[in-house]
């Protein structure tokens, strides 16, 4: 039997890491926020704020855009950050490039709502998009970098499910696919990843799943059945420590019968196309970004 001491030392050491948690939490969003001071909205840029389906939203509206068609965007951030704030230079980049009209959740994060949360809020804005919008799924897109690469696909992964008619095509930059953490490249890209670390993806996976299996598809959506998918743009970096997230799921992904375009960016880091104020290499992938999407339209 654990003594009373021992009781109060256990209750003193998860007190400590709990304010341990939420100070590096906050340090972290205030740190992606400040990041994106760098980029502030173009000038002739629309910011809309909606309510999803009971999940606030932005639509993004750029000049020259087709509005009969829209793009469902899913903001990284380890589960854990990130906003409409932190990614709106992102996606009013992406949405000029494709010339379409642009919606940006500001899902649930974790540790506050950890899984499900922002999956439920994903599918939420999807159906509010069909079904209060107007819009068919064939007149949609999907997309989203790192958690939120991952989240378009698991988005995927339960609207099949449901029954849900998938949306036209999906794009992932730098999707984070495996939250169990398996891929080589963790350790052999680690000298070369200046953005990401495993000591990062540990502490928001941990935050975000909880005690859910790392391995569950619709956390881990590179274990899911890929049957039914529509076709898939993914861009990844070389030099990123995720690279394997990438890799394997365009593997299984071709494996399984669906359209995927994967573009390896040679020396690129984790998110490269978030820098395209400061890197031509940034602009460039957004550009064939922007490229696939019009395609898939047509």
């Amino acid at each position: 039997m654990v003594s009373r001491g021992m009781k109060s030392v256990i209750k003193i050491l998860k007190e400590k890491r709990e304010k341990e948690i939420k100070k590096r939490v906050k340090e972290g969003r205030a740190g992606i926020l400040e990041l994106a001071r760098l980029a502030p909205l173009h000038k002739d840029t629309k910011l809309e704020n909606v309510d999803a389906g009971g999940v606030p939203a932005a639509w993004m509206i750029t000049p020259e855009v087709a509005k009969d068609r829209a793009i469902l965007y899913l903001h990284g951030g380890g589960y854990v950050q990130g906003s409409i704030t932190s990614h709106q230079d992102l996606a009013q980049r992406i949405s000029i490039a494709s010339k379409t009209k642009l919606l940006i959740l500001d899902y649930r994060l974790a540790p506050e709502h950890p899984f499900p949360a922002a999956l439920e809020d994903s599918v939420r804005a999807y159906e509010w998009l069909i079904n209060n919008e107007g819009y068919d799924p064939k007149d949609l897109i999907i997309a989203g970098d790192s958690a939120g690469g991952g989240l378009t696909l698991a988005t995927l992964v339960k609207l099949r499910d449901q029954e849900v008619q998938l949306p036209a095509a999906a794009v992932c930059l730098s999707p984070w696919t495996d939250l169990a953490l398996t891929g080589d490249s963790l350790k052999l890209k680690i000298h070369e990843d200046p953005f990401v670390s495993p000591d990062r993806l540990m502490f928001s996976a941990g935050l975000y799943l909880g005690k859910t299996d790392p391995k569950n598809p619709f956390a881990s959506p590179l274990y899911a059945d890929f049957k039914g998918f529509p076709p898939l743009c993914i861009q990844v970096g070389s030099a990123e420590i995720l690279l394997d997230d990438a890799t394997r799921l365009a593997k299984r992904a071709k494996k399984a019968g669906i359209e995927v375009q994967l573009d390896i960016w040679e020396d690129m880091i984790h998110v490269f196309q978030a820098f395209a104020v400061m890197a031509p290499e940034g602009t460039e992938g957004i550009n064939k970004i922007g490229e696939f999407i019009k395609k898939v339209f047509k």
